[in-house]
């Protein structure tokens, strides 16, 4: 393992802790997290320009050969989480901004950390990155739709303007990151193990960003928010889990559904609030992207140990 690969597996590892420091500090001294503001648009394209560069043709090639469990997988995380999140805010009559950001975080695509997490659980890692490459490219179509449907309720969403952010700060970047691939294949290969490094400081700015600019509405509801994300999160897990036990999957593939409906692109939904509506809106987002750190790596290390006593016991 190089260097870059230890910094990268170092910052994947403590990532939660990176999220909670930035936010601490963002809530503290505000005024020195301010100017990442403008900027949130242009890291996530960062992230996504990344996420374009380590696509394989062999993630596409998956949904061929398994149409079934990809299908279930984009069938889930585009139903489940935005109608949880529609239920949560009228089960809690949230006031209109918080209500638009919960919602806007679950009709998000599946995050790239799904993957690792799929992957330390020990189920079916082709199935996760599959599942996100997929839901991914729907989004700038499916996110926005879906926004529109749900959170019109409590405020205007323009589908255009949230269609054209999502192609901006989604698929151009993702669609450079492939034709970078393409073209500068060896540049591309060395610089492949600093991308985790860099998606790390790129969602811990925005954040920070996101926290310092709502620092007095989070005081006053950030409680709220905590107990919303939480119950949203576990319950995206859940669900997915119960979804995939439905069509009767492998384990491994119902352990790679339930983390993909969980997990969120969270970057993506505060870019979306801090764009399109109030700062308070990106707090649901930055507040996801902190737990589900905590909760993806709890569930992943129960799921290994199930799986490790499981082969154990074939073992005998």
């Amino acid at each position: 393992m190089n260097t870059f690969q230890k910094i990268g597996k170092f910052a994947g590892d403590t990532f939660a802790l990176w999220v909670l420091l930035a936010a601490g500090l963002a809530m503290w001294i505000p005024q020195y997290f301010a100017w990442i503001s403008p900027w949130i648009t242009t890291l996530l394209g960062i992230v996504m320009f990344g996420m374009g560069m380590t696509l394989k043709l062999e993630d596409f090639k998956y949904v061929l050969m398994h149409p079934k469990g990809v299908i279930i997988g984009i069938f889930g995380q585009f139903t489940i989480m935005p109608l949880l999140a529609f239920v949560l805010a009228k089960i809690f009559q949230l006031p209109p901004e918080i209500a638009v950001g919960v919602i806007l975080v679950g009709c998000c695509p599946g995050g790239t950390a799904s993957n690792v997490m799929t992957f330390l659980a020990k189920g079916n890692t082709a199935l996760s990155v599959t599942i996100t490459s997929c839901t991914t490219l729907l989004a700038p179509i499916i996110t926005p739709a879906l926004i529109y449907f749900l959170a019109s309720e409590w405020l205007p969403v323009s589908f255009m303007a949230m269609f054209m952010s999502v192609v901006k700060v989604v698929l151009i970047p993702i669609i450079l990151g492939i034709l970078a691939q393409m073209f500068f294949k060896p540049v591309v290969e060395k610089s492949i193990d600093i991308l985790p490094t860099i998606s790390v400081i790129a969602i811990v700015l925005i954040v920070a960003a996101v926290v310092s600019g709502s620092r007095d509405k989070i005081l006053e509801s950030g409680l709220l928010i905590l107990a919303i994300v939480i119950l949203h999160n576990g319950l995206g897990y859940a669900l997915g889990y119960l979804l995939a036990k439905l069509f009767r999957m492998d384990y491994e593939d119902k352990k790679a559904v339930a983390i993909e409906v969980g997990m969120q692109n969270s970057g993506l939904g505060a870019s979306l609030a801090a764009t399109h509506f109030d700062p308070i809106s990106a707090v649901p987002s930055a507040i996801f992207s902190f737990w589900h750190n905590i909760s993806g790596p709890i569930l992943a290390t129960y799921w290994a140990k199930k799986s490790g006593v499981k082969e154990d016991s074939k073992g005998h």
